[in-house]
């Protein structure tokens, strides 16, 4: 779900706020979207309301990234509207690298926090990726179940 649309209390508009200047301070040269799948009945079949989802557009081909924009998806427990003055819990965070004809990789925080797909980004752009999430999880107050290979806390 877009996450313009999600931002309901000015709590959770600060949290969304607050996890894109988390990327913009990494990614200076891109330019955030908060609304970044179309209102259209198609897409709206596929709307998930636990769901907080931004886009990261650059001006050009990232060979570091091995893309030209970032979709973020933040999965939260239970949807942002539930409660309208608490921040809701984040679960995990799904980062897809895309160019305009398709993904390339995906980074999430299950398993082993690796990028996966045919194009990867550089392991500098991997560390980064991580510690993002970790500022994601510290921003929403939420502790991971785990942190794998040394990035944080243990099981």
């Amino acid at each position: 779900m877009n996450a313009a649309d999600q931002a309901h209390s000015p709590e959770l508009a600060q949290a969304i706020a607050s996890a894109v200047s988390l990327f913009r301070a990494a990614f200076p040269d891109a330019r955030a979207n908060l609304t970044p799948w179309r209102d259209d009945p198609q897409t709206r079949r596929f709307d998930e309301r636990a769901n907080l989802d931004f886009s990261l557009h650059f001006p050009g081909w990232s060979p570091r990234l091995e893309s030209r924009s970032l979709l973020v998806q933040l999965h939260l427990e239970g949807s942002p509207q539930g409660s309208p003055s608490a921040r809701p819990r984040l679960l995990g965070v799904l980062i897809r690298g895309m160019t305009y004809e398709s993904e390339r990789w995906r980074f999430t925080t299950l398993g082993d926090w690796q990028p996966s797909g045919s194009h990867l980004p550089h392991p500098a752009v991997v560390d980064t990726l991580q510690e993002l999430c970790r500022g994601l999880f510290e921003l929403f107050d939420s502790a991971p179940a785990q942190y794998r290979d040394g990035g944080g806390l243990a099981a």
